[in-house]
This record gives C-alpha cells, sequence and structure tokens, in this order.
C-alpha cells in the first residue's frame, strides 16, 4: 500500500508502519488488489465512529499500469457490497483532483444515490504550506 501511495505521486504519503496498521485494524472497512503476488491498488476507509453507517473513504490509490481499467471503482463498490451496515459513503477531494471527482460521481451514479459536496476543512486548517482546501463528498443513502 505504500509504495503504491508512493508512486501515485498525488496522495499524502503516510509512514509504511501507518498503513501496515491500517491493513491490519481496518480490513473490513478496506480493500487491496492484487496482481502477481503485487498489491496494484487499494482504498483505505473506516466506518465514522459517530455515524455507525457512513464509510470515510481515506485513500484511493491505483498501481500507474492499473490505471483506466476501472480497478478503483470496482474496488469501492466492493466495499459498498460488503462493509456491513453501510448506506453512506463519504470522502474529501481537493478541486484540483480532476480523477478522483470524477470517480467518485461515477460511483453515486452506479448506486443512484445522492452526491452532496460542501467545504470540509479549509486552508487555514492545515499547519503545513500549500495544503489545499478539502472538500467532502456525501454519498448516500445507498
Amino acid at each position: 500500500m505504500w509504495r503504491v501511495a508512493k508512486d501515485s505521486q498525488t496522495l499524502d504519503l503516510n509512514t509504511s508502519y501507518a498503513y501496515l496498521l491500517w491493513a491490519r485494524d481496518f480490513a473490513t472497512t478496506s480493500v487491496v488488489a492484487v496482481r502477481d503476488e503485487e498489491v496494484v491498488g487499494f482504498v483505505s476507509g473506516y466506518i465514522r465512529p459517530d455515524a455507525p453507517h457512513t464509510l470515510m473513504v481515506w485513500q484511493v490509490a491505483v498501481d500507474a499500469q492499473q490505471r483506466g481499467h476501472g480497478l478503483a471503482g470496482r474496488m469501492l463498490d466492493h466495499l459498498a457490497d460488503t462493509v456491513p451496515g453501510m448506506t453512506t459513503l463519504e470522502t474529501t477531494i481537493t478541486d484540483d483532483n480532476a480523477a478522483s471527482r470524477a470517480l467518485f460521481a461515477a460511483f453515486a451514479r452506479r448506486r443512484d444515490a445522492s452526491h452532496q459536496e460542501a467545504d470540509l476543512f479549509v486552508r487555514e486548517h492545515f499547519p503545513d504550506e500549500g495544503h489545499e482546501p478539502e472538500v467532502l463528498h456525501r454519498i448516500g443513502p445507498f
């Protein structure tokens, strides 16, 4: 997961330790795609403690050679079909990430679900310089 996130050159990269913990502690709400015994994509997510029917998708990444074949959408569909009790999906996306915006809009269409956007974290919320605002995308119920 760490390698795919690092190679994406777009995701906020966390430590390899964080990805190992995520894979262990949030395996039920995340998915990893493997091809030829190598991780080629993942979606990491968790159930929001104050919203037990909402899956918060933290990161989506697909290896460069696997892009353009619908893998990210299939991973999201898999989670929507397998996470118990999930009726809503949330994620945050920066305005400059057209690929992610298209991915989640297509997911909402496939689920025939409402797709709402609202500012969640503005530039001033981030202590590090240059982090773009994160827009909350809320899809559901489905």
